[in-house]
C-alpha cells in the first residue's frame, strides 16, 4: 500500500512550528513558569497567534486590510521582544549593580544601533513620509523590519553577555533564564544570516531566463525552510529545558508535599495538639 501525503515542506514546518507554539505554551502554564517569564509567554502566545491568522486570513481580506493586520501584530511582536529581553537580563542580571547595568545598556544599543544603521538597503524618505495610505504602511514596515532586526541584534548580544557572565552572577548553565536565551540567540543568528545570504544572492544573481528566476526563488525558499527548521529545534529545546526543573530546585509539588509532610509529623509530635 502507497502513502500519498500532499503536505508540502512549508505546510509540514508550518504545522510542526504552530504544535511546538502550543505544546511550549502548555508547558510554560503548566508548569508555572509563565509567572516568572511573562513577557516571554506573551510573546510565544503572540507569534502564535500570527500563525493562526497566518493561515486563516490570506486569500480572505483585502490586501491592503490584511497588510495593515500583519504589519501591526509585526510592530507589535518587536515591542513585545525588547520586554522578553529585558526581563531576560534582569532575571540573570539582578545582583548586578547600576553601573554595570548602564555601562552594559549602553555598550549592547550602541554596538547593536551601528549594524542596524549599516544593514541595508533603507528607503528613501519620500516613500515612508505618512502623506498618505501606501506611504503610512510602508513607514509601518520599516518600523516592524527594522525593530525585529534590533531585537535579534540584542538578542545575540544579550545571549553573548548572560553565556560569559551569567555564571559569575549566579545563573549557571542549565538555568531556564540562560536555555531561554540561547534559544532566542540561535534563533535570531539563523534569522539574521539568512537575510544576510538572501540579500547576498538577490545583488549578485541577475537571471536572464525563466529557469534563473526559478532557481533562484528556489534558493529563497530553501533559506525560508532551513530557518523554520532551525527554529522548531528552538521550540523543542525550550519545551525541553523548560519541563524540567533547574538544578537544586525542588519541583513545586515535591515541595509543598514535603512541607506538609513535616508539618504533620510536627503536629504530631506536639503534645498540645493531642490534648
Amino acid at each position: 500500500m502507497h502513502l500519498n501525503f500532499a503536505f508540502t515542506a512549508v505546510q509540514t514546518l508550518w504545522t510542526l512550528t504552530f504544535a511546538a507554539h502550543l505544546v511550549l505554551l502548555v508547558v510554560l502554564l503548566g508548569r508555572d513558569r509563565a509567572r516568572r517569564f511573562r513577557w516571554f509567554t506573551v510573546g510565544i502566545a503572540l507569534v502564535t497567534l500570527r500563525l493562526l491568522a497566518s493561515r486563516l486570513l490570506f486569500g480572505r481580506m483585502p490586501q491592503v486590510t490584511l497588510g495593515e493586520v500583519f504589519l501591526g501584530l509585526a510592530l507589535l511582536s518587536a515591542i513585545v521582544g525588547l520586554l522578553v529581553i529585558v526581563e531576560l537580563a534582569r532575571a540573570v542580571f539582578a545582583k548586578a549593580s547600576p553601573r554595570t547595568w548602564a555601562a552594559g545598556t549602553v555598550a549592547s544599543l550602541l554596538l547593536c544601533g551601528l549594524v542596524l544603521a549599516e544593514w541595508g538597503p533603507w528607503p528613501g524618505a519620500a516613500s515612508v513620509a505618512p502623506n498618505s495610505l501606501l506611504n503610512f504602511l510602508n513607514l509601518l514596515q520599516l518600523v516592524a523590519q527594522k525593530g525585529g532586526m534590533l531585537v535579534d541584534l540584542l538578542s545575540i548580544a544579550v545571549g553573548l553577555l548572560i553565556v560569559l557572565f551569567g555564571r559569575r552572577f549566579g545563573s549557571g548553565w542549565r538555568s531556564h533564564p540562560q536555555s531561554v536565551i540561547i534559544g532566542l540567540s540561535t534563533a535570531s543568528i539563523g534569522q539574521l544570516s539568512m537575510q544576510a545570504i538572501w540579500q547576498s544572492i538577490a545583488k549578485s544573481a541577475v537571471p536572464h531566463t525563466m529557469a534563473d528566476y526559478e532557481r533562484i526563488m528556489g534558493l529563497r525558499e530553501k533559506l525560508l525552510n532551513g530557518n523554520s527548521a532551525l527554529y522548531v529545534g528552538v521550540l523543542i529545546w525550550w519545551i525541553v529545558c523548560l519541563w524540567l526543573d533547574e538544578p537544586g530546585t525542588a519541583p513545586a509539588a515535591e515541595s509543598g508535599g514535603g512541607q506538609k509532610a513535616q508539618g504533620e509529623v510536627a503536629q504530631d509530635s506536639d503534645p498540645k495538639a493531642e490534648s
